[in-house]
């Protein structure tokens, strides 16, 4: 006679069951959703940050933070989006605001000294540096102790950084450019034509360390241009740029020589060296369109 109450109790167990697994199903769609809006705007987020407009960019973070005021994240994201949009100046406060923030990181201090040197505050970027835990060793915190070191002139010291950040990436051109440049302005040549060389080989189509690299080899007197990589119109340009650096040195004929080779060597007309080779000569350059 026990059967229909155990059976009653299997069923209203059954039904609670059931219950609780509806309950904990919306919960869990609930809970989905709210993650899949927070992936989507994290995704947005990494967009507008690296390949979006900059401008766009800083319209979105700015009414992200209309709406949410205390969002730090958002704050990143606006600051971030102000130095690419070359408006370090106003980036700097919100970077100072989340650095000195209860959620602030070192990362975010590195930024703010980022920020600094962009707006030419470099005696502040050093001390928003000096004040980073030398634990948190990271490319960024060591290619900016090398650009302040570089502007101070302790060349040892910008070395030893430039050395280190290189070491920290896997994408080293950029840091091996800066490095080459920093040799180029103590005119060590041959240094530099070393670096840029190496930061080709990380990235064939730079053309920035092409060019620094024409400058290092003309420095040392040597006009031919190097073996790399190049279109019709980036070895115009690096032909007009071993033109100059002849001519800075007294090498006049070779200059002229190469200002008419840079002139018939680009696809169309080239107005700066046709201007150089004019000065020079002292009568117009007639070039013929090559298309």
């Amino acid at each position: 006679m026990r059967h229909p109450v155990i059976a009653s109790l299997c069923l209203g167990a059954a039904v609670l069951v059931a219950g609780c697994a509806e309950r904990t199903s919306d919960a869990e769609v609930k809970r989905a959703v709210k993650q899949a809006g927070l992936v989507e705007e994290n995704n947005i987020s990494d967009i507008m940050l690296t390949v979006a407009d900059p401008a766009e960019a800083v319209s979105y973070f700015t009414r992200t933070l209309e709406s949410r005021p205390d969002d730090v994240s958002a704050k990143r994201g606006l600051a971030g989006s102000l130095v690419r949009a070359k408006r370090p100046t106003e980036a700097i406060r919100l970077w100072t605001e989340v650095a000195d923030g209860p959620g602030g990181t070192a990362d975010d201090r590195v930024q703010l000294a980022d920020a600094l040197i962009r707006a030419n505050e470099w005696k502040q970027a050093e001390a928003q540096l000096n004040r980073v835990p030398p634990t948190h060793e990271t490319y960024e915190r060591y290619r900016l102790e090398a650009m302040v070191a570089d502007y101070n002139k302790q060349w040892k010291k910008a070395d030893s950084f430039y050395e280190t950040a290189a070491g920290l990436t896997t994408r080293p051109a950029n840091v091996l450019n800066n490095w080459g440049y920093s040799k180029l302005n103590r005119r060590d040549f041959t240094g530099a034509e070393k670096l840029f060389t190496e930061a080709l080989t990380y990235d064939p189509t730079m053309f920035t360390a092409k060019n620094n690299l024409v400058m290092a080899r003309a420095g040392q007197r040597r006009y031919d241009l190097p073996i790399v990589q190049m279109t019709q119109v980036e070895k115009a340009m690096l032909l007009y740029t071993a033109a100059l650096t002849a001519i800075k040195q007294g090498d006049v004929q070779t200059g002229r020589s190469l200002l008419r080779e840079a002139v018939e060597t680009h696809p169309q007309h080239f107005e700066e060296a046709s201007r150089a080779l004019e000065a020079l000569e002292g009568s117009p350059v007639t070039t013929v369109s090559q298309g």
